[in-house]
């Protein structure tokens, strides 16, 4: 195998040169890291986006989540609708705000929540409906709409993959009571961690803002771990990752010391809340997610031209089965997810034999696979079609790091997977 740089699918993906000068600025700058004006700045940025009254940052996706639960008044024990074929981020803020996940199958052709069997799922304990546009393909917003009317449900818009999506000319984001947004390593735009919150409902949005008033912001530490990460993925690892695996040793290593933070604490894959949930979010993240989203129509411009041409070099073959399109959506493609009944030896091959690493969202129900789906309240056989997607789904990259050259190999692997696979047909 050769030791050239992976072709990589997350490992702070959108990361460039200037975010990589920025961290390394920042590290020497301690402060600039916690409490600071380019906080206001990237919530000023956010309404003015999506021209919204109320905007509101935290730490992660996750404590975004949290607090518009905690804004909610709720009752404990209250049931709240998601999609399975998702990620525990998602369950585990309504564990900790003391709700019930209900489970509600996904649709095979979009990804998203399943329309029937969402409706078979309301009872008279559920109040609130998460809708989650999977790898930024937006639901069908309409349908949800008039089922939320229809049975007085709040509609939370869960926006993690899709800033900058569209459903019939209206930016995703805009259909909820309120949505949350995660800025994560292998988000849309990255800050490593981070979070925003918007909404136009000035009840929500006291509610948000006294509880918004009570956190406090992450640790020195904390900021320190998660500047950084750009810096030693692009640096250190990824140069050396497949150079008898010591980049990959090496990024085990550093988040076995605590050097770097993890994706997903170790906690959360048992329900449990590390310390660092829910917190504001800090001046130094804030400063790379501002340099970030400057360049938001660029990185989604690459995104919208490498799914174009993963559509016209893969359609005829057989062993895939692309995503469908539907014209009143605008899909802004954070991966490029393919349906085949041989997704789990490709992800294998196409690293082992190729360095190539593809994705894996989502290879269990409730990812990652090594969830405790009993502490998810998940049980097996709820949502069959996202436990047969968890089995026969892969995603291709389409991040900035990503050249056509890039896409040119992936493709060019999967021609050589399906010439030689042509006779197993998955359609």
């Amino acid at each position: 195998m050769s030791y050239f740089k992976p072709i990589s699918i997350s490992l702070s993906p959108n990361t460039e040169k200037d975010d990589i000068i920025l961290s390394l600025k920042l590290i020497f700058s301690p402060l600039k890291w916690i409490d600071g004006e380019a906080i206001s700045e990237l919530e000023n940025q956010f309404k003015n986006y999506f021209n919204v009254n109320y905007a509101f940052s935290f730490n992660s996706g996750r404590s975004s989540f949290l607090a518009i639960l905690k804004s909610l008044e709720l009752e404990q024990g209250t049931e709240i609708l998601i999609q399975a074929y998702t990620c525990n981020a998602v369950v585990n803020p309504i564990l900790w705000a003391g709700f019930k996940p209900v489970y509600v199958d996904c649709d095979e052709n979009d990804f998203n929540i399943d329309i029937n069997d969402l409706e078979k799922k309301i009872n008279a304990k559920t109040k609130v409906l998460v809708v989650q546009h999977t790898f930024g393909m937006p639901a069908n917003i309409d349908k949800i709409l008039e089922i939320c009317q229809k049975n007085n449900l709040i509609l939370i818009e869960d926006c993690a993959h899709c800033l900058g999506a569209e459903y019939k000319g209206k930016k995703v984001g805009l259909f909820g009571d309120v949505s949350f947004f995660s800025l994560s390593r292998d988000k849309i735009i990255s800050s490593i961690y981070g979070g925003l919150v918007i909404t136009n409902n000035k009840k929500i949005a006291d509610n948000l803002k006294k509880y918004y008033n009570n956190l406090s912001f992450p640790s020195f530490w904390w900021v320190f771990q998660q500047l950084l990460h750009p810096i030693i993925i692009n640096w250190i690892i990824l140069p050396i990752y497949n150079f008898i695996n010591l980049g990959k040793i090496f990024l085990v290593f550093v988040q076995s010391v605590n050097i770097l933070s993890k994706a997903i604490h170790n906690k959360e894959k048992k329900g449990e809340k590390p310390s660092y949930f829910p917190k504001r979010m800090p001046n130094a993240l804030a400063l790379l997610a501002l340099n970030q989203f400057k360049k938001l129509e660029r990185f989604n411009n690459h995104r919208d031209n490498l799914a174009k041409f993963y559509y016209n070099r893969l359609k005829d073959l057989k062993i895939f089965t692309l995503p469908l399109k539907f014209p009143e959506r605008k899909n802004i493609f954070l991966r490029f997810t393919i349906k085949s009944k041989m997704a789990h030896q490709i992800i294998f091959d196409a690293w082992h034999k190729n360095n190539i690493l593809l994705g894996d969202w989502y290879t269990a129900p409730i990812a990652p696979d090594d969830t405790n789906l009993e502490k998810m309240g998940y049980s097996l056989g709820i949502c069959s079609n996202a436990e047969k997607l968890a089995n026969t789904t892969f995603n291709l990259p389409t991040h900035i790091n990503i050249s056509l050259k890039d896409a040119e190999r992936i493709v060019n692997f999967l021609k050589k997977y399906s010439n030689q696979n042509g006779d197993k047909r998955n359609r």
